[in-house]
Protein backbone atom coordinates (compact mmCIF):
# COMPACT_ATOMS: atom_id res chain seq x y z
CA UNK A 1 0.00 0.00 0.00
CA UNK A 2 1.41 3.25 -0.45
CA UNK A 3 1.81 5.56 2.09
CA UNK A 4 -0.24 8.76 2.75
CA UNK A 5 1.33 11.81 1.80
CA UNK A 6 1.53 14.11 4.89
CA UNK A 7 0.53 17.40 4.36
CA UNK A 8 2.80 20.55 5.39
CA UNK A 9 0.28 22.55 6.80
CA UNK A 10 -2.58 21.36 9.68
CA UNK A 11 -5.71 22.04 8.53
CA UNK A 12 -5.63 25.54 10.96
CA UNK A 13 -2.64 26.53 9.77
CA UNK A 14 -3.81 26.80 6.02
CA UNK A 15 -7.01 28.36 7.00
CA UNK A 16 -5.27 30.92 9.04
CA UNK A 17 -2.96 31.48 5.58
CA UNK A 18 -6.10 32.10 3.73
CA UNK A 19 -7.54 34.18 6.03
CA UNK A 20 -4.04 36.53 6.16
CA UNK A 21 -4.37 36.28 1.96
CA UNK A 22 -7.66 37.75 1.92
CA UNK A 23 -7.70 40.37 4.24
CA UNK A 24 -4.14 41.75 3.47
CA UNK A 25 -3.14 40.93 -0.09
CA UNK A 26 -4.70 41.56 -3.78
CA UNK A 27 -3.80 39.75 -7.05
CA UNK A 28 -2.27 41.13 -10.06
CA UNK A 29 -2.56 39.36 -13.30
CA UNK A 30 -1.38 40.09 -16.43
CA UNK A 31 -0.53 38.19 -19.95
CA UNK A 32 2.65 38.16 -22.12
CA UNK A 33 3.02 36.67 -25.70
CA UNK A 34 3.58 32.92 -25.74
CA UNK A 35 7.80 32.40 -25.45
CA UNK A 36 8.16 35.23 -23.37
CA UNK A 37 7.39 33.85 -20.29
CA UNK A 38 10.72 31.92 -19.77
CA UNK A 39 12.94 35.15 -20.82
CA UNK A 40 11.28 36.40 -17.37
CA UNK A 41 11.32 33.06 -15.66
CA UNK A 42 15.51 33.03 -16.35
CA UNK A 43 16.06 36.95 -15.39
CA UNK A 44 14.36 35.86 -12.25
CA UNK A 45 16.31 33.16 -11.67
CA UNK A 46 19.96 35.05 -12.75
CA UNK A 47 18.79 37.79 -10.38
CA UNK A 48 17.99 35.45 -7.55
CA UNK A 49 14.38 36.36 -6.72
CA UNK A 50 11.00 35.01 -8.05
CA UNK A 51 9.18 36.13 -10.73
CA UNK A 52 6.47 37.87 -8.39
CA UNK A 53 9.44 39.72 -6.76
CA UNK A 54 10.86 39.93 -9.75
CA UNK A 55 8.06 41.92 -11.48
CA UNK A 56 7.71 43.94 -7.87
CA UNK A 57 11.34 44.99 -7.93
CA UNK A 58 11.04 46.00 -11.67
CA UNK A 59 7.46 47.95 -10.94
CA UNK A 60 9.10 49.86 -7.91
CA UNK A 61 12.04 51.19 -9.71
CA UNK A 62 10.00 51.93 -12.77
CA UNK A 63 7.71 54.01 -10.34
CA UNK A 64 11.05 55.43 -8.40
CA UNK A 65 12.37 56.17 -11.76
CA UNK A 66 10.11 58.28 -13.17
CA UNK A 67 8.74 60.41 -9.80
CA UNK A 68 12.27 61.68 -9.76
CA UNK A 69 12.39 65.65 -11.12
CA UNK A 70 14.58 66.23 -14.41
Amino acid sequence: MPEEKKSRYTEAQNKATQKYIRENLEEIKFRVKKGEKEKYKLAAESAGLSMAKFFLTAANEKIERDSQPT
